[in-house]
């Protein structure tokens, strides 16, 4: 056989993983592997964690100890690059919820997953894809970096600089980015880190911009020293932007950052109550039992952006929940690929509660009610999960937790 011109194998994309048998999780390809980038340095001292009440009002502070809860919303993928609709309708209904008649019952902030900003971080494009979008949603917004924030077009700008000037403050302030917006930079301690909260600590990781993630020896040793020290009287979020399991045609789950979490459960013997991720543009609950606990594995990243990702098919025919994968130790409990939306949770004592919310389409009415897709209740003393898919059912709107 002939050699090609060239003497290379020539590639021309990226083929679909096979629908024979349901993949979660694989290695990324590595003759398309992206480059890791060097984080930027941290802005505060280890072990980089930032306090609820640094961010809220004494008032919003004693509202939510005096309700004995915290309500907040969790999304990725935003930047409304080429197609902005999709990410304002998403705010709008975000911002309905901000106004619930129960003041206990708004949300008090928006974790965001990554993916801040399309299509390589810029500050340029800040305004566009994330002040002006959010400039009447009324809370903070904390923030975990994706691949698009970390990724690089200009080689003289240093990867994350963007979204540590944003994000990253030494001091709240109005940003050139910020325009007319009203909204004044974050002051997260590093572009990885914790937030503390009376009822929920989050570790937030930032898992790179190669495809299946990336962390070096100094992020993965702080995890396990987090997960390690982390209170044990209140409920343990880990979030990442690449998810460990994911059953899209796109990206699949990360085989990588599934051994670094594992790793770091085995070396503390902590386990996390729920694993939030992004990157995959859709919703996505696995459940995964572990050491008797039942974690809820979540993707989130139908925040926004333009391209929805599709789910795999098994045999033809579209994956029926819950569906356990083979060889994986775990059940697709629910999914939504056809819409964006986000997640809404409440979290106190003895529960978290979550409740997926799908948002009307282009061509529907804007102002049409979100639709209730999918709800569970995690007991953080039994380590037991409660589950509930209503489906995709028109006039389904938001139910009180």
């Amino acid at each position: 056989m002939q050699p090609q011109p060239g003497g290379h194998t020539q590639r021309f994309g990226r083929l679909f993983p096979s629908s024979d048998k349901l993949i979660v999780r694989q290695q990324p390809d590595t003759a398309i592997q992206q480059r890791s980038q060097p984080l930027p340095r941290p802005i505060g001292p280890s072990p980089f964690h930032l306090s609820l009440d640094q961010v809220l009002s004494p008032a919003a502070m004693q509202t939510i100890q005096s309700s004995g809860h915290l309500v907040f919303h969790i999304a990725g993928d935003t930047g409304g690059v080429k197609s902005p609709q999709d990410q304002e309708i998403a705010v709008q209904h975000m911002e309905q919820d901000r106004t619930a008649a129960d003041p206990t019952a708004r949300p008090a902030f928006f974790y965001h997953l990554g993916d801040v900003v399309y299509y390589y971080g810029q500050a340029s494009e800040y305004y566009s894809q994330f002040y002006e979008p959010y400039t009447h949603y009324d809370a903070p917004i904390l923030a975990i970096p994706g691949n698009h924030d970390g990724d690089i077009l200009d080689s003289s700008v240093s990867s994350l600089a963007a979204f540590v000037e944003n994000f990253c403050a030494a001091e709240p302030h109005l940003s050139s980015e910020a325009g007319d917006s009203g909204r004044a930079t974050m002051t997260q301690p590093n572009v990885y880190w914790t937030l503390e909260t009376p009822f929920v600590t989050f570790i937030g990781l930032y898992t790179n911009v190669p495809e299946g993630g990336w962390m070096d020896n100094n992020q993965i040793a702080w995890f396990q020293s987090e997960l390690a020290s982390a209170p044990q009287n209140k409920a343990l979020i880990v979030a990442m932007h690449h998810p460990i399991y994911s059953a899209d045609t796109y990206h699949s789950g990360s085989t990588y950052m599934g051994n670094i979490l594992d790793q770091a459960i085995q070396a503390t013997g902590r386990v996390p109550d729920a694993v939030f991720a992004g990157h995959v543009h859709n919703y996505q609950r696995f459940t995964r039992t572990l050491n008797e606990h039942a974690i809820p594995y979540i993707v989130v990243g139908a925040g926004g952006y333009w391209h929805l990702h599709s789910m795999l098919q098994v045999q033809g025919a579209p994956i029926k929940t819950p569906y356990p994968v083979p060889d994986e130790g775990v059940i697709l409990e629910s999914y939504c690929h056809d819409r964006h939306g986000y997640l809404l949770l409440k979290v106190d004592g003895e529960t978290l509660n979550g409740q997926y919310f799908a948002i009307p389409r282009l061509h529907e009415s804007w102002s049409a009610p979100a639709q209730l897709i999918d709800s569970f209740t995690l007991n953080l003393k039994t380590h037991q999960l409660q589950s509930t898919t209503p489906g995709l059912k028109p006039g389904v709107s938001r139910k009180d937790f």
